[in-house]
């Protein structure tokens, strides 16, 4: 009898076993996409305001559309994840490239258009113009290759037939200038408005079959150190075998080609390869060229492409070399923080025939070896490349960028220092190199209120971006930022006396900010206006004068969203810093009533608390909500306090995130109070979140404080000894700070989150450090410390999720998660019933 019992007992251990296992495995199934309300579903679908690209000739402007969510079954196109790269193997192309729709072509300045004669079904990209504007190239990537079209100011466009483009590595050379260029692709224009270099697909005839893998290992991995330091972040998509080595050559392996856009006659230049850089010089004769080789006969699996082995080279057009500029090693011991040691930075001088120039580190590279003065030196070498390179500049502090002037006779060059955030510009005298450089601007990289701006450019007819002068006058451009927000401006510079006159700037309670000089004196300037009642549109502006004419007139896409209410709220931390942030009313706010509340942030590292409190962004911007946003909490009867200078962690850059945790407490709290004290939020039902460095923010303070209900972390890093050698801003290893690496890890303080926390992450994130088992660790943490978490991992997705089904799902999820948790929570611990949202 007591044999029967105990069997009998057995039996009910493990027919409820079974059970729990059973609803385990339900619990952790896949479930089908969810929707969320039709009012955020609605505002979703609302079509995007146009893209604008300006001719350089200032005589057209073509509008353009984006397609902001591709399906999930464009996301589960094939992809390989190869050396930090995502690709369709299909197309040659990255894989899920953005694309756009709606092409049209509008004259300026009478506003007349045109619809372009492109596919309606296309996905392309964006367009690209030839430096004379009259006419541009875009690309198309179809479910087998990527094309090549082109098109002109009558509207008319057709396909450059036989050729299949390889878009790879690298990007287009030249261009970039204001209005022009823009491409961003795999061609670029070889010293004209009518010839092409692009990166070709080679055919199947040409290259052979793909390698394919052999289901035997050849042997096993091996990886070895041998005394030397390689401290490299936490990269994701990195080669793993032999095999992905063999996939990497093969597929990002293409032809280069001239296309002659008046005959759409193909010509190859010298052998395929794969190239990281093909740019060509000014004259159309020469082309810089950067090839990736490996290294001892392997690439690495520790870094991405753009830190491989490569040969640096000048063709001619035959595909000669003519000159050999330099033979770069794999950058494995590059300095935390610091630069190679060999050149780097190659450009082409955009006034001279063939002019190359880059810089080279005078200190090893080693940004935080001290005593070291000058710490680059800049490089060039000119056509026939037969006498040896010349130094024509230096800069006491790491190179931060150089800007050609448009008649050739000088440049400005900028460095920065990580130590004192500090950028200065220099303007050096081209024609006498000799001469002591003359110092345009020094500013501190934190105080935003004093930024000059920079220089605007425009695309010379050989391809290439130079400072647009007019006369001693050049042409700076800047985002105004002023204690009331943003107001962006143009002031024309006067580079030989220093003085500025300023020709444009924002309005008050607008924010409108400019597209395109329109008349090389900056008398006409295309801008584009909004305000939080009014579309953003674009108009055209006398210089210096508050009359505008309307260009466009695009309409509300979303008109339900204008009952939202928004302000810009400043207010003090308690040890007395300066702070700001956006307080969003929902359309239905009832004056006199707390509502529940969404706290979104990100924090940012600054020197000091003058600049802590400097205002970032502007309140008269147009309400438009995309994607995730957690503005589609407004439509959902919530508060939602969005950060705008409201999570600042102050302090030295070294040591900055000593006191991490604590200034982030003192900033949510300093923010929950503030909303508070004006009566529309109720303190007891406020959730927190954030993406990325936000997410890792957000498990912080529910472990550290108890100022929040709930929160939702998308996309994080909660760990930092499994991004040992520096994350964010923090250049110190695990090794130097342990302590504070083991303080910032909300992995460590699982226990000590209570509030209820939902996980979000993409399976495919490709961010440095955030690696998916980041949240499954953490998840598993939490669990097993019996808090309340939900771990929501998105198939096919990176670090920012982009189908129309996963966003679709990530809102239902953050918004069930805080109606549950936030919303109708009762006292600490309970949650009530569901209520109509509105009725708080």
């Amino acid at each position: 009898m007591m044999q029967k019992i105990f069997v009998h007992k057995n039996f009910v251990r493990l027919a409820c076993a079974a059970f729990v296992c059973l609803f385990a495995q339900i619990a952790n199934a896949q479930q089908s996409y969810m929707k969320p309300p039709k009012q955020v579903e609605d505002v979703l679908n609302a079509p995007s305001t146009p893209n604008t690209s300006v001719s350089p000739s200032a005589d057209y402007v073509i509008l353009y559309r984006s397609v902001p969510y591709p399906s999930i079954a464009d996301m589960a196109q094939p992809m390989l994840r190869l050396a930090g790269l995502r690709i369709n193997p299909k197309t040659h192309a990255p894989h899920n490239p953005p694309h756009f729709t709606d092409f049209v072509l509008k004259h300026l300045p009478d506003g007349g258009e045109k619809k372009i004669a492109l596919p309606a079904a296309g996905h392309f990209g964006a367009p690209g113009w030839a430096p004379d504007g009259k006419h541009f190239i875009v690309s198309e990537t179809t479910l087998n290759s990527t094309k090549l079209w082109v098109g002109d100011t009558t509207g008319a466009a057709h396909e450059i037939t036989g050729v299949e483009l390889n878009a790879i590595l690298g990007g287009g050379g030249g261009g970039g200038g204001r209005g022009g260029g823009g491409f961003g692709g795999p061609c670029s224009w070889m010293g004209n408005s009518h010839t092409l270099l692009c990166r070709t697909a080679l055919s199947a005839a040409a290259q052979g079959k793909p390698p394919a893998e052999s289901m035997v290992p050849e042997g096993p991995h091996i990886e070895e150190s041998v005394g030397r330091a390689t401290a490299v972040a936490t990269f994701e998509d990195l080669l793993q075998s032999n095999f992905q080595e063999d996939q990497f050559d093969y597929y990002g392996k293409s032809q280069l080609a001239m296309i002659d856009l008046a005959t759409d006659k193909s010509t190859p230049i010298g052998k395929p390869g794969l190239f990281a850089t093909a740019s060509p010089a000014p004259d159309g004769e020469h082309i810089l060229v950067a090839r990736l080789h490996r290294q001892d006969g392997h690439y690495s699996f520790l870094l991405p492409d753009s830190d491989f082995a490569r040969t640096v080279e000048v063709w001619d057009r035959g595909g000669k070399v003519v000159y050999k500029v330099a033979e770069l090693p794999l950058e494995d011991s590059v300095p935390q923080g610091g630069v190679p040691a060999g050149p780097r930075g190659f450009t082409w001088r955009p006034t001279e025939p063939a002019t190359l120039a880059w810089v080279e580190a005078l200190d090893g590279g080693n940004t935080r070896k001290r005593g070291v003065n000058p710490r680059d030196k800049l490089m060039w070498i000119s056509a026939p490349f037969t006498a040896a390179p010349a130094q024509f500049a230096q800069t006491e502090d790491r190179f931060a960028g150089i800007q050609w002037a448009e008649n050739g006779r000088w440049a400005i060059v900028r460095d920065s220092s990580r130590a004192t955030h500090n950028t200065r510009a220099f303007q050096i005298d081209l024609t006498n190199t000799s001469a002591q450089p003359r110092l345009v601007w020094n500013i501190d990289t934190d105080e935003r209120y004093n930024a000059p701006g920079m220089p605007m450019q425009r695309e010379l007819a050989n391809g290439h971006p130079a400072i647009r002068q007019n006369g001693d006058y050049i042409f700076l451009e800047g985002p105004g930022a002023s204690p009331d927000g943003d107001r962006p401006f143009i002031d024309k510079f006067n580079i030989a006396t220093g003085k500025s006159e300023r020709i444009f700037e924002c309005p008050e309670k607008t924010y409108e900010s400019a597209a395109a000089l329109l008349k090389p004196d900056g008398s006409q300037i295309l801008t584009r206006r909004e305000t939080p009642d009014d579309p953003p549109n674009y108009f055209i502006h006398a210089a210096g004068s508050t009359e505008a004419k309307r260009f466009t007139n695009f309409l509300d896409p979303a008109p339900q969203l204008r009952g939202i209410k928004k302000e810009l709220v400043k207010y003090k931390r308690n040890d007395g810093v300066d702070l700001s942030m956006e307080v969003y009313l929902p359309p239905d706010y009832k004056p006199g009533t707390r509502y529940p509340a969404v706290f979104w942030a990100y924090p940012r590292e600054v020197a000091n608390a003058a600049a802590a409190g400097e205002v970032t962004g502007s309140p008269y911007r147009f309400t438009v909500i995309r994607g995730y946003s957690e503005l589609f909490f407004l439509l959902d009867g919530y508060v939602v306090l969005d950060d705008v200078s409201a999570m600042p962690v102050i302090g030295d850059p070294e040591t900055v995130n000593n006191t991490y945790v604590e200034q982030i407490v003192a900033d949510a709290r300093a923010a929950v109070d503030k909303a508070a004290d004006m009566g529309v939020v109720d303190p007891a039902r406020v959730g927190v979140g954030g993406h990325s460095y936000g997410a890792f923010m957000t498990a912080n303070l529910l472990a550290h404080s108890d100022v929040f209900r709930a929160g939702i972390a998308e996309s994080g890093a909660y760990n930092r000894t499994l991004t040992p050698f520096g994350f964010q801003n923090e250049q110190r290893s695990l090794w130097d700070a342990e302590d504070v690496y083991l303080k910032m890890s909300p992995f460590l303080f699982a226990n000590k989150i209570k509030a209820p926390i939902l996980l979000i992450h993409g399976e495919a994130d490709n961010n440095s450090g955030t690696f998916p088992i980041q949240s499954e660790r953490m998840y598993r943490a939490i669990k097993g410390n019996g808090g309340t978490v939900r771990y929501v991992t998105l198939p096919l997705e990176a670090h920012g999720y982009a189908a129309r089904e996963t966003t679709e799902h990530v809102l239902w999820e953050k918004l069930h998660w805080f109606d549950k948790y936030v919303k109708n929570a009762g006292a600490a611990g309970t949650t009530t019933t569901a209520s109509p949202a509105g009725n708080q």
